[in-house]
Parts: C-alpha cells; structure tokens; sequence
C-alpha cells in the first residue's frame, strides 16, 4: 500500500531528517523583505539592514499554483513534527549478528549496517534517490544486491554492493523495470522478473551476481503479475507466482534447465483464490504457502508435491496470515498475522504444528520477518501510534525482545501521543464499516474538527501504526484524525475485499458518505467542519467526495489521485494496466467505459465548490500527472480556492523529505485558512 505525508508518512521504512530545528530549511528558499532605507552617518558608512525573512519560496523543483506563500513561523511552529525518522529491517547478515536497514540521514531512505543492537548506524549507500530493498549474499555475506529507482519513476534497478571494496555495480540494463529477486540456496545465482523483453511483460530472468554475463531470460511470459518466489533446495526449480489481481493467482513449477513452467494451481471455478508467499520444505518435497483456498482469509498451508494434498495450519485464527518465513534448518516456521489491524507473531514448529505466540512484542504493526540464518532469532520492523518504525529481532527459543534501533522522534514525547479507538458506523446498504480515530488532547475542550484520510490501494488497510507529521494536527491544532477501511479494504476476508469492484465502485463512495453523516451524531466531533483527504486511490475517493459529496465537507486534499477511472486506465504503465482493470473495470468495454465516465469526478467538477488543494509527482508510474492536471485546469473555471503542488522529482507520493516538508507546511496552512475558521 502507499502512504503520503498526510497519511501514514510513505511507509514504515520513510525516513526523516535528525534532529534539528527547522527553522530555515535548507531545501528552500528564503524570500525576504526589500533592505529598509538608511541613511549613511557622516563618519562611517553603514550596511544596508535587512528585515527577517518572512516566508519559505519551494525549490525550483516544485511547482505550485494557487498557494499562497508558506510564512515562516509555519515552519518554525511545525518543524519538530517534521523530525522523526523510522529504520526499517532488511536482512541479516548471513554469518555474524548483523543487519542490513534502510534509514535516512540526508534526504531520503539508504542503506545501512547495524553491527549490533543499539550500534551506530553507518550509512553505505549515497543516491539521491530512495533505495527500496537489500539482500545479503546468503552463506558468506561478503556482498549484498539492493534495488534502486530515480525520481520515483519505479523503473528499479538491481546494483551490487561489495563490502570488502565498497564497489557498487548495477547489474540490470538501466532502463527496464527489475523486481523480486530470491537467491538460491548456494547464493550463486538470483531470479528476478524484469520488463526488459517488452517494456510491460515481466518476464523471468536469472543471473549470477558476481558475472553480469551471466544474466539470462528463462521464460517470456506475458502481464505484469509475474514475480519468483523460491529456489527448490538443491536449486534446478523455482516457485513462480502469477497474479491477474489481488484476489487472483496462482503458483507455477518452473524446471530451470528445462526451461518449462508447469501449473500447480488449478485454475477456474467459481471461486476464485489467490495465493501469497511460497516456500520450499526442507526437503524440497512439500511448499509452505499462503492462501484463501476455501476461506475467507489467507491462511498458511502444506502442499505435498506428490498428492496435492493441502495441510492448513493456521485455522484457529481467524484473520490473514500476511508474512512467514521457514528456519534454514527447516525446524521452525515464524507466522505474523493482521488481527483487526494489529500484528501478531507466532512460532510453529515444523514438526509439531503447534503454534506458539510470542507475548513479548508490543502492539503494533509489523513487516519483514525474517529468520537469521542460525535459526535462533527473528528480525523484523515494527510501528506504533507512539513509536515510529524501529528494527527489533526476537529470540525463538526465549521470546525476548531486542531493539536494534531507537529512532529520533524530534525530542517530542510521543510516550503521550494520541493512541487510536476503533470506531464503527452504518453504511447505506446497513453494513457495518470500520476505521481508527485519533482524538487530539483533553485541552482542546469542544467538539473538535474532523479530517477524514482514506488510504489508497484500494485493496489495503490503514492499520494503526505511526502516524508521523499527522500528530501535529492532533496535538496543536486540535483536530481529530479518522481513518477509515471502507469496502474493498484487506484485512476483512475476501469478500469485502470485492465488494467495490467494477460496476459496485459506488458502495465505497457511499461508505465515505455515510460516514461524514456518521460524523455529525457524534457528540465530540464537529461535523459541520470536515475535511477529507487520501493518497492513490484515497486521493481518488477524495475527488469524489469534492464532487459528489461537497455539502458535507469543508474542504479536500487530493494526493495522487485518480480524476477519471478512464483516463487513468489508458495511461498508466503497461506493466500494471490489466492487473488495474480487474479492481475498476475494463474501459474498452462500452457499458463499462459509459459507467465510469458518468462516476468521474472530472467529469463531475462542476459541483466541487468547496476549497481543493492537489498534490502531484511528475513521474508518476501509477498515476499519470496528467490526472491532476486535468482535474485542476477544470475546478479553476469554479471560482473556488484551487491548490497545486507538483514535484518533479517524486513519483507515486513524496518520497524526498524536503519535498514531504513543504508539502506538510502547505497542508498546515490549507487546513488553518479553510477547515478551522
């Protein structure tokens, strides 16, 4: 899922700067007042005096319209808030207790190793842009591959980090888009799937890492769902998986030598399913996988090779495993599951399929679980309303919890943060939608104004992790914060799941409604001022909202959104487009495409008439920057406050701190003009 600065802050692996007081970044610009006319004394010249600077002007790397200019005491005012940085976990080193993470010193997400719990992170990479993964070699560890893009275009490349030289050597072609490597068990060669062959098709390929000539395509296949998931041990196949939507996949047996993929998975029926991670047995005889075949949730499970026969081990929770991994001895299994939005994290021997929770480990949200090699320990990432992403490891044997990191928080004591309730309310059709409030502190007495933050995907979940910059909003200014799951959401079973697709798109934009009408029965909230905002597809429900919605709102901010289902179908990246068409609806169909104009906010824009501020990447893979142009050329023909922000350099959301801050400013001061007066 994708998270933005005023959402969940891009993810729990989004970094912040150290602490410092912001009080002139230096990102920006400083716009100052003409010098004060002076009048030179008789005995001595004096220089021209010069007033404080006033206002922070963006860098020639944004674009703005309709702003008005960000004063400097915004700034001053929000800058702690805007000081925190996560670390998220990667890898372990194969060999020593050592780990790989991805944290930020300068401006975006780098690599780092931690030698040692509570050690000095020491930065290894330095790129202007973000670094998405890395992976150690996995018996010796004398390198790592990690996974780079530029600008945010999300045409990623793989590079090779040589520890004992500090040499980095990308090993893709520099221009295709290169995903989802997994070593084999000898770490002498990696799969990948890469768009290379087509510019959209991701195909198979595997390479030796420390030989580029070694690099070769395997299988063309045809979409862009296909990812490897695992070498066989003694390393002659390889799990693929195919996926036409979230709902959808399946598994294949690849025979490297021959060349040839053979389904494992049935395909047809009624009931579509889908299967997540896969992993090879021990023994190369069985897979251990995830998947909601006949349930409602993904559930993790046996496969005998031979038989076919299924072995699901995780009945007894009634919720999605959402990660695994298996011990390299093949004697433990880690399973973490979404429960209601929190993580929870389980021990299931191989041999006993008895599972064990493991207590010590604070409610939060997790990602990343990943057994060191010596099978004793755990490592993954973990968030909370009142920590910000951190990496943690966990003794299997034990239980006991080590922090690895102790991320800066701007000196603020977030001991005391805002913790979220769990909130209900009825929809049109009498369903029941969920989502998390944060309440600002007890001093603000009053009903409190509401911002409303829809998450993108829309197949994801706003889960109650860090909320980073957002907590300023609560704390300062007042305002209760609402997250809410409407349907289509994960984390509900897999009917919910489906419950907005294609031509049921309307229900999700009900459950918005309904809940802005939900918010005015409410004796602690303000109804009569609410704001609504979101990111990707949150951003698209946003410009429903401003559209379909407007006399139940204030105001509405659009990050990366869809203005019309059609457009953005067309001009997305072909490597994504049919997986999107499953979720919204096939365009080239008639009645499909005649659905989807009449429900497009552009094609509606003439009803918005409450103040909309868009925020835009120009290198968007996901959602072409011409879906916010063209929604803003149409709202300022409205007479009513329009807003634009667009970076150049960023992509699908801001990924750049110095760009996420001057977004942030700019937020404070809409929210200040249009929601709080």
């Amino acid at each position: 899922m994708e998270v933005f600065p005023l959402m969940r802050h891009v993810s729990i692996f989004a970094l912040a700067l150290p602490l410092c007081a912001p009080l002139v970044n230096p990102s920006f610009a400083v716009a100052q007042k003409p010098p004060a006319a002076v009048q030179a004394a008789p005995s001595a010249p004096q220089k021209p005096a010069q007033d404080k600077p006033s206002v922070l002007v963006p860098s020639d790397n944004l674009v703005v319209s309709g702003i008005p200019p960000v004063p400097l005491r915004v700034a001053e005012r929000v800058g702690r808030y805007t000081e925190f940085r996560t670390a998220g976990f990667s890898d372990w080193h194969p060999v020593r207790r050592e780990q790989l993470i991805l944290t930020r010193f300068a401006d975006v997400p780098q690599v780092h190793q931690v030698a040692m719990p509570g050690g000095a992170r020491t930065q290894l990479t330095f790129f202007p842009d973000r670094v998405s993964h890395a992976s150690y070699e996995p018996t010796k560890g004398d390198y790592f591959l990690f996974e780079k893009d530029v600008g945010g275009g999300e045409w990623f490349q793989i590079f090779r980090f040589d520890l004992g030289t500090g040499e980095i050597t990308m090993l893709t072609d520099g221009k295709s888009r290169n995903m989802g490597m997994v070593w084999n068990q000898t770490g002498s060669e990696i799969a990948y799937a890469s768009t290379r062959r087509t510019g959209k098709d991701m195909d198979l390929w595997v390479m030796n890492p420390l030989d580029k000539a070694s690099d070769h395509l395997v299988l063309e296949l045809a979409g862009g769902g296909w990812a490897p998931l695992d070498f066989s041990p003694d390393g002659k196949k390889l799990i693929l998986q195919e996926e036409l939507s979230i709902n959808e996949s399946y598994l294949w047996m690849v025979d490297l030598a021959k060349k040839e993929k053979t389904l494992l998975t049935p395909k047809g029926g009624a009931d579509k399913v889908a299967y997540g991670r896969a992993r090879f047995a021990k023994d190369g005889k069985g897979l251990y996988l995830t998947t909601d075949k006949e349930s409602e949730f993904q559930r993790l499970a046996y496969v005998d090779l031979a038989t076919q026969k299924y072995t699901f081990l995780t009945t007894t929770i009634p919720w999605d495993v959402e990660d695994f991994d298996l011990s390299h001895d093949g004697k433990n299994l880690a399973i973490s599951t979404n429960e209601n939005g929190e993580s929870r994290l389980y021990i299931m021997p191989t041999q006993t399929k008895q599972l064990r929770p493991l207590r010590e480990i604070p409610v939060g949200v997790m990602g990343g679980v990943s057994f060191h090699r010596s099978g004793s320990e755990l490592g993954f990432t973990l968030s909370s309303a009142r920590a910000s992403a951190d990496s943690y490891s966990v003794n299997v044997a034990t239980g006991k919890l080590t922090r690895w990191t102790q991320s800066e928080s701007g000196g603020l004591r977030t001991q005391e943060f805002s913790e979220p309730k769990l909130v209900k309310w009825p929809s049109f059709d009498g369903r029941e939608i969920s989502g998390f409030l944060y309440l600002p502190p007890k001093k603000f007495a009053g009903k409190r104004p509401v911002i409303v933050n829809i998450h993108g995907g829309p197949e994801a979940q706003f889960r109650p992790g860090f909320i980073g910059r957002n907590n300023y909003l609560l704390n300062e200014l007042g305002v209760a914060l609402l997250f809410p799951n409407v349907r289509g959401s994960s984390g509900y079973g897999k009917t919910f799941l489906k419950l907005d697709d294609g031509d049921k798109r309307e229900g999700s934009y009900k459950d918005a409604e309904s809940l802005y009408k939900w918010l005015k029965t409410q004796p602690e909230l303000d109804g009569d001022r609410i704001m609504v905002t979101g990111g990707s597809y949150g951003g698209h429900m946003t410009l429903v909202s401003a559209t379909q919605h407007s006399p139940l709102i204030r105001c509405a901010l659009a990050v990366v959104g869809m203005s019309s289902l059609v457009t953005f179908l067309e001009k997305t990246e072909g490597y994504r487009r049919d997986l999107r068409r499953v979720e919204y609806g096939d365009e080239r169909d008639p009645k499909m495409r005649e659905f989807l104009q009449r429900i497009a906010p552009l094609n509606l824009a003439k009803n918005v008439q409450k103040p909309l501020f868009i925020v835009q990447g120009q290198n968007d893979p996901r959602v072409p920057a011409s879906e916010a142009e063209q929604m803003i050329q149409t709202i300022k023909q409205n007479n009513v406050p329009a807003w634009y922000l667009l970076a150049k350099d960023e992509g699908h959301g801001f990924a750049k701190k110095k760009n996420q801050d001057f977004q942030f400013y700019s937020t404070v001061l809409f929210i200040e003009e249009y929601l709080l007066k």
